[in-house]
């Protein structure tokens, strides 16, 4: 039984007091296609356990699982090897139960873990500094963009066209509410990216210079320059990394002129998960420290003199005053910055170097057997993990046949960017080191099979 502890009186208190008529108009922002208006297709209104349970593993059933089938999907989640001893460390009850340290003089381990969270993200980036973590990727480079806003006291954000389609949808959304200007571009098919228009767009309006490494297209923007010209308009310049194993490889963005680095934790101990819970990264240079939102957990010593942590500098609306918050965010849940922590610490920078280098080696092989196929070209020049190949048909039907063929091919263009048509033949191809030799020749001949049938 429902408990409703608000009568019909209260509730009507409650809407006059904020202005709204009826509790439909508390969510007038949500899209009127997006609202349910009636029963579930296909779903009875009642039924019983036994029956629900049989619906739900027939629904089930239909998904192709990333393990099942040979994988080629990125764009922002990969599909990597996660050690089993991962798993088995975050599942101690000492992890399990001190979830977040709201009481920090009795959540020492956890607060241990989240300083050397912290530790790894900022040497990671390449950042002087770095918080206990966000909720995703996608939410940290909001809260990057607002961020230097506040230190530059300006609205303007330049996106780059290489910016995934979802991170620019997250900040256009906040901005409706913060009066932001988001100044966003779709990518071009090309093995270049956009960075003299990105640079060409900023003027002295501009707060934040928003930049993908490597981009939508698994193309390497050149970050130093871009940084040096948003300085030189008094911009910071925001790096995102989606695919954090790529700077096992790549120079990190905070050592090519970066003022802050977000980014999306999931590839290192955290699995795909159908979308989530996942996790976002955020470091910043040190003289930004007091404007980064979220919390940090410091190093002191008590007061006989033993080493301990705390947490510091937390300028969230939960610590402070809601008008002197610099953001309301909460810190992601913290079984996904353990895990992130715990395989960063198996690989150690070594281990992680030659992670990259498998990957890059897998994506390789993969882009010359695709190149082998007649009407598909390889764009990408130089690329980590994850490349785009062009196609002579729309990427949205060929991964659709190759999904019935039991191939997961890649992601379509067509899908992040319906309402280009330009990018319609793009399919984005990601590899790692769980892609087999098998998986490639598995995904070249179906590909192959599926453009000469006319997808």
């Amino acid at each position: 039984m429902r408990y409703l502890p608000l009568t019909p009186a209260d509730r009507t208190a409650m809407l006059a007091a904020v202005g709204a008529g009826t509790i439909d108009d508390l969510f007038a922002d949500v899209p009127a296609d997006a609202l349910l208006s009636g029963p579930v297709e296909g779903l009875a209104p009642h039924a019983s356990e036994m029956a629900v349970e049989r619906h739900m593993a027939r629904l089930a059933g239909k998904n192709l699982s990333a393990g099942a089938a040979p994988f080629f999907l990125g764009a922002g989640a990969y599909k990597h090897h996660i050690p089993a001893s991962v798993d088995h460390l975050i599942q101690r009850g000492e992890f399990l139960t001190a979830y977040t340290p709201y009481q920090p003089e009795i959540a020492q381990g956890t607060l241990q873990v989240l300083f050397e969270f912290q530790t790894q993200v900022a040497r990671l980036f390449g950042t002087d500094v770095a918080n206990a973590s966000m909720y995703d990727g996608s939410t940290a480079c909001w809260e990057a963009i607002a961020m230097a806003g506040r230190v530059t006291r300006r609205k303007k954000a330049v996106l780059s066209g290489g910016l995934h389609p979802h991170y620019v949808g997250t900040a256009e959304t906040m901005a409706k509410f913060t009066g932001d200007v988001i100044e966003a571009r779709s990518p071009v098919l090309s093995a270049q990216p956009d960075d003299a228009e990105v640079i060409a767009a900023i003027d002295d309006q501009t707060g934040a210079v928003v930049v993908q490494y490597p981009d939508i297209l698994g193309r390497i923007p050149d970050l130093a320059a871009i940084a040096a010209a948003a300085h030189a308009k008094g911009a910071l310049l925001v790096a995102v990394v989606t695919e954090p194993v790529a700077l096992g490889l790549i120079e990190a963005p905070g050592h090519l002129g970066a003022d802050i680095v977000v980014g999306e934790g999931q590839s290192l101990g955290v699995g795909l998960n159908f979308g989530g819970p996942y996790l976002g990264l955020f470091g910043a240079s040190e003289k930004f420290l007091r404007q980064m939102p979220g919390r940090l957990c410091g190093e002191t010593v008590d007061a006989e003199g033993k080493r301990g942590f705390v947490l510091t500098l937390s300028t969230r609306e939960q610590h402070i005053r809601r008008e002197k918050a610099t953001s309301n965010i909460c810190t992601n849940a913290g079984l996904c910055a353990l895990a992130f922590s715990i395989h960063m610490s198996l690989l150690g920078g070594e281990g992680l170097s030659q992670l990259a280098a498998v990957n890059h080696d897998r994506a390789r092989q993969t882009a010359e057997r695709l190149a082998q196929i007649p009407g598909v070209t390889v764009l990408n020049d130089v690329f980590v993990n994850e490349f785009t190949v062009v196609l002579p048909a729309d990427a949205r039907e060929a991964v659709r046949s190759l999904a019935d063929k039991g191939v997961l091919g890649g992601v379509a263009l067509g899908r992040l960017y319906p309402q280009d048509k330009a990018l319609h033949a793009g399919l984005l191809v990601t590899a790692t080191e769980c892609t087999t030799d098998d998986d490639i020749e598995a995904l070249a001949a179906t590909l192959a099979d599926v453009l000469k049938k006319g997808a």
